[in-house]
């Protein structure tokens, strides 16, 4: 069920209705219907993959209380290499066989061996990379003693397949949500209306920003030759604010679907493209993934605590691994690797963690330092989308080669080259948005900063408007859907 879709129009009302009618009932009854309301929105794509769901449920939440229950150090180890290498399994058969497979079989070809495995031929389930992180973070926060393991298997049930989030995040950890779980909610008009607005604003860069700029996306990169260096340009650009406007316009829309139940979610989405170098935008892109390979894999490493050399050790793998969680293809592990190696300058600088603050704070105009490092940030950016978009390593070199060509000074001549300025305007609107927004925790926020409540709610229509008129074109689903 996608969140731009007729249907979850309809799911929404009806499970909002519900859930606050039996507020009264408990607590218990209350997070069971979360899990039935949850599996039925989950189901809706492909019902044979709750299992699987169910299944990280199940073992996560008995081998936590296992862990909890021995203090022999040797035991809870071993319990704890099983829960990861349940989900790391779960991941390794239905995400990256068929990439193992193909890659072997590509090493033997070498000495005239023919095929000598058979692939998976199954369909990857929607959102497995997301919640197999979210419970193996419960178990290593139980091992770690950070957190004791849940004793309530409808709190627990609930926090793992939680509807907003579950299918592309944000990644919440256990010791942040779970407990929201497990306390009374009350109804908050004003929250829940904070949760509209959030919804509409990710309406409108999923609709209106993701979805047009698609088109010309999948034109440019079907077919890199038929296009001049400034057309493959715009694709590129237009790719960027695809991914951006699909994956945090879905964060919008799961942050404030929770509010409307009384939960709060992590912010997932800081404004990245106002970065000032790569090191600030890896901290503001998909926040709860970036922070989740801090804690579970950096830091496990030793961090920047065990010397310069193997801290960049730490760096690339990280990296690495962020590339190769995105999807089974070479192209994602040289995105990967190639943002570890711009970052690396900065951690030899100790650089990285120049900009922490807020670009511009308090000014509504940056300074032209700020706005060439902002530029030039970007600029970074959209050049390793190229790779990340790509269906492989020679389709991004044929792309690149193609922008960098003489072609690049020329003027661009497109088929619907009418219709691209109109989605170039709208995604002016939204930069504008969410730069008066940007201290704000999404892009609306700035709007309520607005002295006059009409100006105010002639904000809210002129957006529902925009999202209205072009919610007749069909869904194209998420992105990251499929990671």
């Amino acid at each position: 069920m996608f969140f731009d879709s007729f249907d979850f129009a309809l799911f929404l009302p009806v499970v909002f209705a519900i859930y606050w009618s039996i507020n009264r009932c408990g607590l218990r009854i209350q997070n069971a219907f979360l899990i039935i309301a949850s599996y039925v929105f989950y189901a809706w794509w492909d019902w044979k993959f709750l299992g699987l769901i169910v299944l990280s449920s199940v073992v996560d939440f008995l081998i936590a209380k296992e862990i909890f229950a021995t203090a022999i150090r040797s035991k809870r180890r071993q319990w704890l290499y099983v829960s990861i290498f349940v989900n790391l399994g779960i991941l390794a058969i239905f995400k990256y066989f068929n990439f193992f497979i193909g890659n072997i079989e590509s090493t033997f070809s070498l000495f005239g061996s023919e095929k000598l495995f058979s692939r998976l031929d199954w369909v990857l389930p929607v959102g497995i990379s997301f919640y197999t992180f979210q419970t193996m973070s419960y178990t290593i926060d139980v091992y770690r003693e950070k957190i004791k393991p849940s004793q309530d298997v409808f709190s627990f049930f609930a926090y793992v397949s939680f509807f907003p989030q579950l299918v592309a995040g944000p990644i919440e950890r256990a010791s942040n949500f779970l407990p929201q779980f497990k306390v009374e909610r009350k109804f908050d008009y004003g929250n829940a209306v904070d949760g509209l607005r959030q919804i509409l604003w990710g309406l409108f860069k999923k609709m209106v920003i993701a979805d047009n700029c698609a088109i010309y996306v999948d034109m440019f990169f079907a077919e890199p030759n038929a296009y001049s260096g400034s057309t493959l340009l715009i694709g590129a650009v237009f790719f960027a604010f695809q991914i951006y406007g699909d994956f945090s316009g879905y964060s919008d829309i799961a942050i404030g679907t929770a509010k409307l139940f009384g939960f709060n979610l992590m912010q997932n989405f800081a404004f990245p493209y106002f970065s000032r170098d790569i090191a600030e935008f890896w901290r503001r892109w998909h926040i709860s993934l970036s922070s989740w390979f801090r804690d579970y894999v950096y830091i496990p490493l030793g961090g920047s605590r065990v010397g310069k050399w193997f801290a960049l050790r730490n760096i690339f793998v990280v990296f690495i691994i962020c590339g190769f969680w995105h999807g089974a293809n070479w192209t994602f592990i040289v995105w990967g690797l190639l943002n570890a190696a711009l970052y690396l300058p900065l951690y030899l600088l100790d650089r990285n963690r120049k900009h922490i603050d807020t670009v511009a704070y308090g000014k509504v105009i940056p300074s032209m330092k700020e706005l060439i490092h902002m530029s030039l940030t970007f600029s970074l950016v959209v050049l390793l989308w190229i790779i990340f978009r790509s269906d492989t390593i020679d389709d991004a070199i044929i792309y690149i080669n193609g922008i960098f060509d003489t072609s690049l000074l020329s003027v661009p001549s497109f088929r619907l080259m009418g219709n691209a300025g109109a989605t170039f305007l709208m995604i002016i609107i939204m930069l504008l948005v969410e730069w008066l927004s940007r201290q704000s925790s999404y892009g609306l926020g700035g709007v309520l900063k607005l002295s006059s409540r009409s100006m105010r709610w002639l904000c809210y229509f002129v957006i529902l408007f925009l999202v209205g008129m072009y919610s007749s074109q069909s869904p194209n689903g998420f992105i990251y859907f499929q990671f």
